[in-house]
């Protein structure tokens, strides 16, 4: 094997891999898009191990959007303890995206699919 360097003995590849990205489908509503490591952050939330394909019954979606709705909460409560702690004067830079923008979608398409008794599955 050559490098890709062209130096003869080296076996190092410069491969740059794609990020995964999550699309969670539903019939009873829209397509929710998420990247890779936002969609890792809403399976450890719900308590799962981040999977490439996966399916949230009917029955789980309660739970998991009140787990949500929980952490967004949290998150929504660390940043207001942040921002109190700050410097009032400074102008910082705008704020990050918090949970809330980032899981609200999902919490939708959960509730539009558990009203339709319909699952919401990703990666098929």
């Amino acid at each position: 094997m050559r490098a890709l360097g062209g130096r003869p003995g080296r076996q190092t590849l410069s491969m740059q891999v794609a990020p995964m990205i999550y699309k969670f489908k539903s019939k009873a509503g829209g397509d929710v898009l998420m990247l890779g490591p936002n969609g890792d952050a809403l399976m450890r939330t719900l308590g799962r191990e981040p999977a490439a394909k996966g399916i949230i019954e009917p029955a789980a979606m309660p739970a998991a959007i009140q787990t949500i709705e929980q952490a967004v909460l949290a998150d929504e409560a660390a940043r207001a303890a942040a921002q109190s702690e700050a410097d009032e004067g400074s102008t910082g830079a705008r704020d990050a995206i918090g949970l809330r923008q980032r899981f609200w979608p999902m919490v939708d398409l959960l509730k539009r699919a558990h009203q339709a008794g319909e699952p919401v599955v990703w990666g098929v």
